[in-house]
């Protein structure tokens, strides 16, 4: 049996501050547990607060400047999927 762990950064292509990510956990090249999304850092003047919940592709969690997106787990069986860039 053999089991490691995945840790992979890359940063936003839209000129933004911030990066992609996704942890995942493989188990006999086997994905046991993938956590994948986005972290933002904004501009002052664009300052959010709030929590949405169940949208399309993601989770939303804003907190002032910072937000961070998790991709659902039924995302990642489509094409706008974020986990192709980590393998």
């Amino acid at each position: 049996m053999l089991a490691y762990q995945v840790y992979k950064n890359a940063p936003l292509n839209d000129g933004t501050e911030g990066f992609r990510f996704r942890r995942a956990i493989k188990v006999n090249n086997t994905e046991l547990f993938v956590f994948a999304g986005t972290y933002r850092k904004r501009k002052p003047k664009n300052v959010r607060y709030g929590i949405k919940l169940f949208q399309t592709c993601m989770h939303h969690f804003h907190f002032g400047r910072r937000s961070l997106y998790l991709e659902h787990g039924r995302n990642r069986k489509t094409v706008r999927k974020l986990r192709h860039f980590a393998g």
